[in-house]
């Protein structure tokens, strides 16, 4: 099955440097992908270039297998909702959705019904009274409803409450399984979309870092913890990712899965085993794949910068 993006050593330079830096991935048909990093690692800047918003320095762009640039046919099979969306501040919420749905031919109008419904979107109100989560609800409702074959969502859900944010994401995964599209969607709120993702993207300073299904990224990190004496016949080698000791007892985290002689020794030194959860996985991933190209980054600071 031929991928319905495909990028490769996609370069965006500025005066202050480069925010993309040889960039390469596919996207398939029929897939969420989670595309994740940091604050201006290059997520809003790639997915801009993809939709023909931002020109590339270098690097090929193909879309259903063309250049989507200026392209009619590529472009109007795709929907692209970001957080800062702007709309005319002169239409009303009802006006900003009726204006979408011209654009989109599989545009379905009973769920944006149900969706305002949902959100509690005041239709008449204009754009610019709206508050920041009703503007949000605005840019998913356009994002579910367009049906588009490939949608892109950069973080548009931020300005959700929690109960809201719920909602988008019940709405899209029960969608999805009716019409399965292929679904870009970037975050901070990792934890929170991990169970909607299939595949996981990350990047850091311009550079695809991790490419793999959530399954492989959660499983490739895992956390020891125990007795110190125990933990130390662990934490020789350069896949350790952080220790922290307390007293007789600590935890390690390692890069990989423990061998068997690893878990075996484990189970007999009352070490206990458990994989991490996505975010911790991509927070100590990425601070490690910075200490080892540029200035050294703890995962608490990452943390900060991911959540």
């Amino acid at each position: 099955m031929n991928p319905v993006v495909s990028v490769c050593d996609l370069v965006k330079t500025y005066p202050s440097g480069n925010a993309l830096d040889g960039v390469s991935f596919d996207l398939e048909p029929g897939a969420i992908y989670g595309f994740l990093g940091r604050n201006g690692a290059g997520e809003s800047t790639t997915m801009a270039i993809l939709t023909s918003q931002l020109f590339a320095t270098s690097g090929t762009v193909r879309v259903f297998g063309e250049d989507p640039y200026e392209n009619p046919r590529v472009l109007g099979r795709m929907c692209f909702v970001r957080e800062n969306q702007k709309y005319p501040e002169s239409m009303t919420a009802a006006q900003a959705l009726r204006a979408a749905s011209l654009f989109y031919p599989g545009w379905d109008h009973d769920f944006a019904e149900r969706l305002v419904a949902d959100f509690r979107l005041p239709l008449k109100t204009k754009v610019k009274k709206l508050s920041r989560g009703q503007l949000s609800a605005v840019g998913v409702i356009i994002g579910l409803c367009s049906r588009a074959e490939i949608t892109f969502f950069d973080e548009p859900y931020l300005g959700l409450d929690a109960v809201a944010r719920q909602i988008f994401y019940d709405r899209l995964i029960a969608d999805y399984a009716e019409h399965p599209r292929t679904i870009l969607m970037s975050s901070h709120l990792i934890d929170e979309i991990a169970s909607l993702i299939e595949r996981v993207l990350v990047i850091d300073a311009g550079r695809i870092i991790m490419d793999e299904t959530v399954e492989e990224a959660t499983s490739a990190v895992t956390r020891a913890s125990g007795p110190t004496a125990a933990l130390d016949r662990l934490a020789r080698g350069p896949r350790v990712l952080e220790r922290r000791t307390m007293g007789s007892a600590g935890a390690l985290v390692v890069h990989g899965i423990p061998n068997e002689s690893e878990s075996d020794l484990a189970a007999q030194s009352g070490v206990r085993l458990e994989p991490v959860g996505l975010q911790e996985s991509i927070v100590h991933r990425t601070a490690a794949a910075a200490a080892a190209t540029g200035p050294e980054l703890t995962p608490s600071s990452m943390e900060g910068a991911l959540s």
